[in-house]
Order: C-alpha cells, then structure tokens, then sequence
C-alpha cells in the first residue's frame, strides 16, 4: 500500500467534491427535462452526464484503493462530501424512477399504435400460409415498423 498523505486525501476529497456537484447539476437539469417531457434537453445533457460518470468512477478508485486511509481522515471536507454524495443518491433514485416510467410510457403508447395498425390491417392483410402459398387466411402476423426514439 503506497503512503498516502492528509494533503493527498484532501485534495481527491476536494476534487470529488466538485465531481460530485457538477452531477447533481446535470442530475437535476434532467430530473426536470423529464418531468416536463422535455426530451430534446435530456438528450442534450447525455454526454455532459457520460463525462461526469467517466470522472465519478475514476476519481472513485482512489477511495476505493484507499478506504482506510480515506475512513480514518476526518475534517468538514470529508463531511460536506458525504451530504453531497447523499443529495446525489436521492437524486439518482428520481432519476431512474423517471426514466423507467419514461420508457414503460413509450413502451405503452408504441403498443398502442402497434395494436391500432394490425386492427385497421387485419381486413386486407395478406401473407404467406404453412404451405407458402400467398393467402388471405393466415393475416394475424403482420411485419410493422415503428420508429420511436427517445
């Protein structure tokens, strides 16, 4: 295990710190984006909130290389971390619970429109039989394509 130092802790917590701000700011940008179904701004923020994951994660190997050190460290700094990574992890449960009911709510309304069009299809629709001879018999599988991005 290498000598860490109370400066060297001090700083990676101070880093952290700003790590961690900046992902409640784009955390919350989003968590608003898709309360108000603004989809256009979530997908603005999707790789502003790529870097700071790829920042979180890699500063988060030092404390995880050094958690006795880091765990034996006291000071306010280490204090305020903890009250930020707590905001952040209340944060992220909204967030993942908004982008679930975002998919499930495109998810239903793609079902919709899919069990729409093999209704209206479902009279003059045509297809291949067992034997594959071409008739009107077998119509209940018809091929759809639905483009739906988020």
């Amino acid at each position: 295990m290498e000598n860490i130092t109370t400066q060297d802790i001090e700083a990676k917590i101070a880093m952290m710190e700003q790590i961690v701000s900046s992902f409640i700011a784009v955390i919350t940008q989003e968590n608003a984006a898709l309360q108000f179904g603004d989809i256009v701004k979530v997908k603005s923020l999707y790789e502003q909130k790529v870097k700071t994951v790829a920042a979180y994660r890699s500063l988060s190997a030092f404390f995880i290389k050094n958690k006795e050190a880091v765990a034996a460290h006291t000071s306010s700094q280490k204090e305020q971390l903890k009250t930020l990574s707590a905001e952040l992890d209340g944060l992220l449960k909204t967030n993942e619970l908004l982008l679930k009911t975002r998919m499930e709510a495109g998810k239903a309304v793609m079902n919709t429109f899919v069990e729409a069009a093999k209704r209206a299809n479902a009279k003059s629709a045509t297809s291949y039989g067992a034997k594959g001879v071409y008739t009107p018999l077998d119509n209940n599988r018809n091929a759809l394509a639905f483009n739906c991005t988020m």
